[in-house]
């Protein structure tokens, strides 16, 4: 429903104040209101943002002075709409992209609102919404589409190609030639699965539907499987190196989340990184996510570094946001969100660091022990 909608809802007894005041600081728009003498009554501070002019000083002045917007013809949109001579049937107009004096562009929808039907326009309400900033969001989102097509058609186009080729020239091809296409249709359709995964874990972060499902797992294996994938695919088998420092505590977790996580962080390294990839377990501890301050527990704690540039320091921060990539980098921007948004679900934290001789270091941890047995543990000593 728009902004102005919910206005006309409340009734145009009740002065501009008592209506708007009520959401003016819980929404994203703009807003102004108008008596039915064309003069501005009230007006939000994000229309001012928005409008990037102070006009709260312009109340009790007529609109056309006080916040002048012209049309892509060049006309006052004010004389145009002119919601004071309309026919009593018009309740409103649809969304219209407008231009200040100063050429900021906007976007205005407005509402009018009658004491009783057939009667004159008593209140005018307009709601503002940056344009610029939808222009923004929708470039990012063809932007998004057109790598998510790519991505998709990539290896669709090699599956289809390497499967026609298998089927048509099935007997000039030794065994080993055919299973080495085999392989690479097979790593192919990997690659799709898994970022079909992504986007459908993507929905599940965002509806809070992202489910984990604990149990005692050991991190050794689950990291051999993923470095036996990898070879599989082509990567030398000495381009990454684990060490489990032990002893290790006992990690109960998801163990697809974890394995995803794990092929997220290291696919990264092989990816935006260079060098030797180090794969690192250890014990530690970690603040609980949704504790309270100083409350740390036990950890499982795994490291990802690789011997790339690094990460700047001001870019650590917004490489977990959803759908970032770096500059001239062609991805989904969706992997490091993924890995974030699991892990806190996991009650654990998750960082970007240099290391000391440079290349990037993921470090990711877990609370360590049965949360069921910490739970009952914490209920008997609130009881004590």
């Amino acid at each position: 429903m728009n902004v102005a909608d919910g206005v006309a809802l409340a009734g145009v007894h009740q002065t501009p104040a008592d209506v708007v005041r009520a959401i003016s600081s819980t929404i994203p728009d703009g807003l102004l209101v108008l008596d039915g003498s064309r003069r501005l009554v009230f007006v939000n501070r994000r229309a001012e943002e928005i409008l990037q002019s102070p006009i709260s000083g312009s109340l009790g002045l007529p609109i056309e002075e006080a916040v002048p917007l012209w049309d892509s013809d060049g006309r006052l949109w004010w004389d145009v709409a002119n919601p004071w001579r309309q026919l009593h049937t018009v309740k409103g107009h649809r969304e219209k992209l407008l231009w200040t004096g100063s050429g900021v562009e906007v976007l205005a929808t407005a509402r009018y609102l009658r004491p009783e039907p057939r009667q004159p326009v008593e209140r005018v309400v307009v709601a503002l919404r940056d344009a610029l900033a939808r222009q923004r969001a929708e470039r990012d989102h063809a932007a998004l589409i057109s790598t998510l097509a790519h991505e998709l058609r990539s290896p669709l186009t090699s599956v289809k190609g390497f499967s026609s080729t298998l089927l048509r020239r099935w007997d000039r091809f030794t065994d080993e030639q055919k299973r080495l296409i085999i392989e690479t249709i097979e790593a192919d359709a990997d690659r799709v699965t898994r970022l079909v995964s992504d986007l459908l874990d993507v929905s599940r972060i965002e509806a809070g539907r992202m489910q984990v499902r604990r149990r005692e797992i050991f991190l050794d294996p689950l990291i051999a499987r993923h470095l036996r994938r990898l070879t599989g695919l082509g990567i030398p088998e000495n381009r990454i190196e684990v060490e489990v420092n032990r002893p290790i505590p006992d990690c109960w977790a998801d163990p697809d989340r974890i394995d995803q996580i794990l092929i997220n962080l290291v696919d990264n390294a092989l990816t935006h990184g260079a060098g030797q990839i180090r794969v690192r377990v250890t014990s530690g501890t970690v603040d609980m996510v949704d504790g309270a301050d100083g409350d740390a527990r036990p950890a499982c704690i795994v490291s990802v570094a690789d011997e790339g540039q690094g990460i700047p320091e001001r870019l650590r921060a917004v490489i977990f946001t959803r759908f970032w990539h770096g500059p001239g980098q062609r991805n989904t921007g969706l992997g490091l969100y993924i890995v974030k948004a699991m892990v806190e679900a996991h009650g654990g934290r998750v960082r970007a660091t240099n290391g000391r001789a440079g290349g990037a270091v993921f470090t990711f941890s877990i609370p360590a022990g049965d949360p069921a047995l910490a739970l009952s543990e914490a209920a008997a000593l609130s009881v004590g």
